[in-house]
C-alpha cells in the first residue's frame, strides 16, 4: 500500500498551508547557516533530501553550490525548477522517494534534511533506509543536517490545536499522542474561505528523542553527530525550540 506521503494530491492542497511566507523568508538564513556548519565552498556538491517547493535549494544555489533536490512529490519539483528559472539558478531535481535513492554513492559534500520532514514512513526501517541513502550519498568527510521536532519538543511544546487562516482558507488543527509519546497523529481540516468546501487529513509523525537519532545515525556509520538547539548551534537544553543533527561521514 501507498503512505500517505506519496499522494500528490495532499500536497498541492497542503502545501500553500505548510509552506507560507514566513518559511520562506527563513529560507535564506537557514542555507546561510548550512554552509557555515558544512564548510561548505563555492562549487561543492549538496543534496537537499526531501527538498519539497525547493526553497532551500534555491539559496543554496544562489550561494554557489552545485545543489541536488529529491522528492516523491512531482508537481513540488515543477515548482522549484520554476523558483530556479525564475532567480537564474540550476538545479539537478529528481523525482524519487529517499528510500530508494541510489547511483549517488560519495558524491556529495553533504546533505541537509530541513523544516521536520522526517519520521513519516509506517516503519521505523523505512526511516532507517532514509538515513543510509543519505551516508550512502556523501562523500567521506560529508555532513548531514538534520532538522525536525524531537519527542522532547513534541512534549514542551504540545498543544490539543488550533486554528488560524491562511492561503484563503481556515485551517483547523487537532493533535494527538500515538502510544508512549512513540508518535503525533495530526489531523488538518481546510475549509475554503469562498465556498466553503473542506477537505481533511490526518497523518502520524514519530517521535524521535535526540538521544535515540544521535545513536541510530552513529549506528548507520557516521562518525560523529552532536545534536543542537537551532542552527546557530545553540545547546540542545531547556531552552530549545528545535533539534538540528549535525553529522559527519
Amino acid at each position: 500500500m501507498s503512505e500517505w506521503f506519496e499522494n500528490s494530491d495532499f500536497w498541492v492542497n497542503y502545501g500553500p498551508i505548510m509552506f507560507d511566507s514566513q518559511h520562506w523568508a527563513e529560507a535564506k538564513g537557514i542555507a546561510e547557516a548550512c554552509i557555515n556548519i558544512s564548510g561548505a565552498k563555492k562549487g561543492d556538491k549538496a543534496l537537499d533530501v526531501c527538498c519539497a517547493l525547493g526553497r532551500i535549494s534555491v539559496e543554496l544555489a544562489l550561494l554557489g553550490l552545485d545543489v541536488t533536490g529529491v522528492d516523491i512529490t512531482q508537481p513540488f519539483l515543477d515548482a522549484a525548477k520554476e523558483t530556479a528559472d525564475d532567480e537564474g539558478v540550476n538545479l539537478n531535481l529528481i523525482n524519487c522517494d529517499m528510500r530508494a535513492f541510489s547511483g549517488y554513492d560519495n558524491q556529495f559534500d553533504f546533505a541537509v534534511n530541513i523544516y521536520n520532514s522526517f519520521g513519516y514512513c509506517d516503519k521505523i526501517s523505512d526511516d532507517t533506509k532514509i538515513l543510509e541513502s543519505v551516508f550512502r550519498s556523501l562523500k567521506k568527510g560529508g555532513t548531514f543536517i538534520l532538522e525536525c521536532i524531537s519527542r522532547e519538543i513534541a512534549v514542551k511544546y504540545f498543544t490539543e490545536g488550533e486554528w488560524f487562516e491562511r492561503a484563503g482558507k481556515t485551517v483547523l488543527t487537532h493533535f494527538e499522542v500515538v502510544g508512549a509519546w512513540e508518535g503525533l497523529l495530526s489531523k488538518w481540516i481546510l475549509i475554503d474561505d469562498k465556498d466553503g468546501s473542506k477537505i481533511e487529513h490526518e497523518f502520524v509523525q514519530r517521535l524521535y528523542s535526540a538521544a535515540e537519532l544521535r545513536d541510530k545515525l552513529i549506528s548507520i556509520g557516521f562518525s560523529s553527530a552532536e545534536v543542537y538547539g537551532g542552527f546557530a548551534l545553540t545547546p540542545y537544553d531547556q531552552s530549545a525550540k528545535t533539534m538540528v543533527i549535525v553529522a559527519k561521514k
